[in-house]
């Protein structure tokens, strides 16, 4: 009798751990996986989300702007740095730092609403060079005019 009563109770058992296996997978299927064909796939396919790429495309605009923001200000400065060398007056007797001054504000202000990054790195890698080219010919008269006096002295 206990045999039966052992037989019963270890078949009861297996029956039971299938039971709740089936139904815990019953469970897990029915609320964890799609319902559909069509919710299946979209779960696991890559989505071309075109709301993400403009917000990342947008986000990488605003930091090439920024970046540029920050050249085109640094150019700015050194722009006006440079212009405190050139202290002597043009033919209408005005410095040719206010002169330099203005030109570059003017150059600045005529392409401020401009929102092309090429061609804003054009304007500043151009405005760098012109900066370089006048300084460099600034420091040539310079020299050139150092020269000569000491020519003239040595006379």
């Amino acid at each position: 009798m206990t045999t039966k009563l052992q037989s019963r109770r270890a078949g009861g058992t297996i029956v039971h751990h299938l039971r709740t296996t089936v139904t815990h997978l019953h469970h897990r299927l029915l609320h964890n996986g799609p319902d559909t064909l069509d919710e299946l796939l979209d779960r696991h396919t890559v989505k071309n989300d075109k709301k993400r790429d403009d917000d990342e495309n947008e986000l990488l605009n605003r930091q090439r702007l920024t970046s540029t923001r920050w050249e085109a200000l640094s150019l700015y400065r050194d722009i006006i740095r440079a212009t405190r060398f050139f202290i002597w007056p043009d033919s209408r007797g005005v410095m040719w730092r206010d002169v330099l001054r203005e030109n570059a504000r003017k150059e600045f202000e005529d392409a401020r609403f401009e929102n092309d990054p090429e061609i804003i790195t054009r304007l500043i890698i151009g405005g760098r060079d012109a900066v370089q080219a006048a300084i460099d010919r600034m420091v040539e008269k310079q020299k050139r005019q150092i020269d000569d006096e000491k020519k003239d002295f040595g006379r």
